[in-house]
C-alpha cells in the first residue's frame, strides 16, 4: 500500500482537487508492497507518473458557457433581450469595420487567398474547389460586364437569379454586391403568377438561369406580355439555337455566362445595398467559425438562413461545399465532403432519426443503442461533448461516417424540432447541435440556443441584435402578462419593409418598428424561449374552438408510423381530419408487428391500418395533452411523400397548406361525409 500512499500524496501536492484526485485513483488497481529493485521500482513508479500526466491533459473538459444558463436573457416578463449585452444597447456589428455583405467576403478573401471557398463535385467523384481569389476574380469580372449591359450600380438595380445552388449562383450573387445591385431570388414553387408579380414590381430586366427550360418559361411570361421589363437572360449551361431564335423574336438576348464577363475592370463603387448581421451566430470565447471549417450548401439560396450560412462561413475564410443538385445524393455528398457545418431543418433530422431507429431491429441491438445514447447524454448534462467515447467507437461511428465523420456543429432552424429527436442526436452525432428561430424579415434569425446549454423544448434565448417581446392574443387565451402571447421582434436585423407594398409592410411592422411575427411563444425560467402555437393558419371550428394545426402536425411526427400529416378543419364541422404519409422504411415491420402483412401501397389501403394508425397517434397526442377537439378523428392513408416536386412543401420544406388542401378535397370531403353518417 505504500505506492499508493505515495501517489495520493503526490496529488495533493500537485494541487488536484479532491474529485479528480478520485477519479484518476479508482483507475488503479490495489497494488502488494512490492520487493523489487530500486530500478524497476522507479520504471514503475515513472511509468504509473507518465499515465498520470497523460490521463490529466487529455480528460474531457466540459464546455464554459459564454452566460449563467439560468439566465440567458433578461429584462420583464413581456420584453427581453440577451445576456450576452454588455449593455441595453444591442449589437450592431461585431466587426466595426464589416458591415455589408461584400465586407465579409472581403474579410474571408483577405485571410484565405489562394485557399479553398467553392466547391463543386461530378457523380462519383471528388470535390474540386475555388479559391477565394478566383471567385474574387470572377466575381469582380461579371460585375462590369453587368454595368456593359446597362445595370446601374446602385442598390435601386435589381437582377434576378433563377438557379440551383451551385458556385455561379455565388458568384453572381457577389458580382452584383460588387457594385452595389440587389438580388432577387426565384424558384419554381413560386408558381408563374408570383414569378410574373416579383418580375414586374422589381422591374427586372436581367435574369441568371441555371438551365434552359428554367429560362424558356421566364420567355413564355414575356412572349404573353406579363413581363414587358425582362430584356437578357443568362445561362449557366449550354443552350440550343432553337430557344435563342425564340427569345430573339421576343427581344430578349440570351447569353452564355462567359459572354457576360466583361474584359474591363471599373472601380468599385461604394457598397451600401445589403446589411447582414450574421455576426450575432458567434460567440467570443466560446464558440467560433474556424478557417478550416466546411459547410454543405444543399438548401435554397433563394432563402434567407441558407445565404446567411455561407456569408457566416465568407466572414472567417472557411469552405463552402456545394451538393450535386439531387437531394437523394445527400448523404452521398456528406460522405465526400466531409463536413464539419451542417445547417438542416428538423425533416431532416427526422428522417435520419427514423432511419437509425429502422435499422436497429433485434431487441439486444436496441437496448444495447439506447443504453449507450443514456451514457453519451449523462455526459451532455455535464457539458462535454465529444465523439471519441467508447461508445462512439461501438455503436456511433458508422452513424457519423454517414455524415461525413467530421462533423463539429449543426444548426436546426425553420420549425420546431422534437426534444426525442434532438437529445437524441446530440448523443449519437457527438457534436454541438444548436436550435435557433427566426424568419427572412429579420435576417434569418432571431433567437439561438446558447452553447453549453443541452436542453431541449426552446429555440434559445434573443441574439445580441434583437429584443424580444410577446403581445396578447385574446381570441386564442394568450396574455404578455403570463410571459406567452405573438412573438415581436425589433432591433437592427429586422427589416425595413416590403418593396413597394405599404399595406403587408404595416401588417408586419407597427408604428414602433416590431416586426410581428404570427408565432405564438412562451418564455420560459431560464430566459429562453418556447414556440407553443401559430397564429396565422389558426382556425375555428363550428363550436368555436380555436385551432392551431402546425402545434398538433408537430405532435404527430412523434407517432412511430408517421412520416409526414397535414391537420385539416372546418368551421361548419366540429372536428379534425387529416391526411398521413406513412414512413415507408418502418411502415411494413410496424404493421407486421400488428399482424398485418402487406405491401407498403397495400397497407395503406387497408382499413386496418388505418385504424391502428389512427390510434396510434391519438396516443401520441393524449400523452402530449392535446384536447380532445384537437384530435383527428379520422385519416386517410398516402402513399407518396409531400415534396417540393409535387407542389406540396416550399423549399424549406414547410408544408403548403392551401395546396394540400386543394389536392386532397375528395379525401377530406369524403371523411366528413362517412363520419357524418
Amino acid at each position: 500500500m505504500y505506492l499508493q500512499e505515495w501517489f495520493r500524496s503526490l496529488h495533493s501536492g500537485a494541487g488536484l482537487k479532491g474529485s479528480e484526485s478520485e477519479d484518476f485513483w479508482s483507475l488503479l488497481p490495489s497494488l502488494p508492497r512490492p520487493s523489487l529493485s530500486l530500478s524497476s521500482s522507479l520504471l514503475g513508479l515513472g511509468a504509473v507518473a507518465s499515465l498520470t500526466a497523460y490521463w490529466l491533459a487529455t480528460r474531457p473538459r466540459p464546455m464554459r458557457p459564454p452566460c449563467d444558463l439560468k439566465a440567458q436573457s433578461v429584462g420583464d416578463p413581456v420584453c427581453r433581450r440577451s445576456a450576452l449585452n454588455k449593455s441595453d444597447c444591442l449589437l450592431y456589428f461585431y466587426y466595426d469595420d464589416i458591415r455589408t455583405a461584400f465586407a465579409m467576403f472581403q474579410r474571408g478573401l483577405k485571410i484565405a487567398g489562394d485557399g479553398p471557398c467553392l466547391g463543386f463535385r461530378k457523380p462519383n467523384q471528388p470535390y474540386e474547389w475555388i479559391s477565394y481569389n478566383e471567385v474574387a476574380e470572377q466575381a469582380h469580372v461579371l460585375g462590369s460586364g453587368l454595368l456593359v449591359k446597362g445595370c446601374q450600380p446602385n442598390p435601386q438595380q435589381f437582377v434576378g437569379i433563377f438557379a440551383q445552388n451551385s458556385p455561379q449562383w455565388t458568384i453572381t450573387e457577389l458580382a452584383c454586391y460588387y457594385y452595389s445591385m440587389a438580388v432577387v431570388p426565384l424558384y419554381d414553387t413560386l408558381g408563374p403568377e408570383a414569378m410574373v408579380h416579383i418580375l414586374d414590381l422589381a422591374e427586372i430586366s436581367l435574369v441568371f438561369c441555371d438551365r434552359e427550360d428554367k429560362a424558356a418559361s421566364l420567355l413564355e411570361n414575356k412572349e404573353k406580355g406579363a413581363t414587358p421589363t425582362l430584356s437578357c437572360l443568362v445561362l449557366f449551361k449550354d443552350f440550343g439555337r432553337a430557344f435563342a431564335e425564340r427569345a430573339r423574336k421576343c427581344d430578349v438576348e440570351v447569353l452564355k455566362l462567359e459572354q457576360v464577363i466583361s474584359p474591363l475592370c471599373f472601380a468599385h463603387f461604394s457598397i451600401s445595398s445589403l446589411f447582414f448581421f450574421f455576426s450575432s451566430f458567434l460567440f467570443q470565447g466560446s464558440f467560433e467559425i474556424r478557417q478550416e471549417d466546411v459547410t454543405i450548401s444543399y438548401l435554397p439560396l433563394a432563402h434567407m438562413f441558407e445565404r446567411m450560412i455561407q456569408f457566416s462561413m465568407f466572414v472567417h475564410g472557411a469552405r463552402v461545399g456545394f451538393y450535386q443538385g439531387d437531394i437523394s445524393l445527400l448523404m452521398d455528398d456528406m460522405r465526400a465532403l466531409k463536413p464539419t457545418f451542417f445547417p438542416v431543418v428538423p425533416r431532416l433530422l427526422n428522417r435520419i432519426y427514423d432511419q437509425i431507429m429502422a435499422s436497429v431491429t433485434s431487441p439486444f441491438r436496441r437496448a444495447v443503442l439506447h443504453f449507450a445514447v443514456r451514457r453519451k447524454q449523462a455526459e451532455l448534462n455535464s457539458g462535454i461533448v465529444r465523439n471519441n467515447t467508447l461508445w462512439d467507437m461501438l455503436v456511433f461511428n458508422k452513424i457519423q461516417a454517414k455524415l461525413g465523420g467530421n462533423l463539429r456543429f449543426v444548426l436546426t432552424a425553420s420549425a420546431p424540432i422534437s426534444p426525442t429527436v434532438l437529445s437524441f442526436l446530440r448523443a449519437t452525432l457527438g457534436c454541438l447541435i444548436f436550435e435557433g428561430y427566426g424568419q427572412t424579415e429579420c435576417t434569418a434569425g432571431c433567437t439561438f440556443s446558447m452553447p453549453g446549454d443541452f436542453s431541449t423544448g426552446h429555440v434559445g434565448a434573443p441574439l445580441p441584435c434583437a429584443i424580444v417581446k410577446v403581445v396578447d392574443i385574446p381570441e386564442m387565451n394568450y396574455f404578455a402578462k403570463n410571459g406567452e402571447g405573438e412573438i415581436c421582434m425589433r432591433g437592427p436585423s429586422v427589416f425595413g419593409g416590403y418593396l413597394k407594398d405599404p399595406q403587408s409592410t404595416a401588417e408586419a411592422l407597427d408604428s414602433d418598428g416590431w416586426l410581428h411575427t404570427g408565432d405564438v411563444g412562451q418564455w420560459l425560467p431560464n430566459g429562453t424561449l418556447r414556440i407553443v402555437d401559430r397564429k396565422k393558419h389558426i382556425f375555428k371550428l363550428s363550436q368555436g374552438e380555436y385551432i392551431a394545426p402546425e402545434k398538433i402536425e408537430n405532435i404527430y411526427m412523434r407517432s412511430v408510423p408517421v412520416l409526414q400529416v397535414f391537420v385539416h378543419g372546418d368551421s361548419l364541422e366540429s372536428y379534425l381530419v387529416g391526411i398521413v404519409v406513412p414512413d415507408p422504411e418502418v411502415f411494413v415491420d410496424w404493421a407486421k408487428e400488428r399482424g398485418i402483412v402487406g405491401s407498403y401501397q397495400e397497407l395503406c389501403e387497408n382499413p386496418d391500418m388505418k385504424k391502428a394508425v389512427l390510434e396510434d397517434m391519438r396516443a401520441v397526442g393524449k400523452e402530449a395533452g392535446l384536447k380532445s377537439f384537437e384530435q383527428v378523428r379520422d385519416l386517410h392513408l398516402h402513399p407518396e411523400m409531400f415534396s417540393v416536386a409535387n407542389g406540396l412543401l416550399t423549399p424549406t420544406f414547410k408544408s403548403r397548406r392551401a395546396d394540400i388542401r386543394r389536392v386532397f378535397q375528395p379525401q377530406i370531403s369524403k371523411m366528413y361525409k362517412k363520419t357524418a353518417n
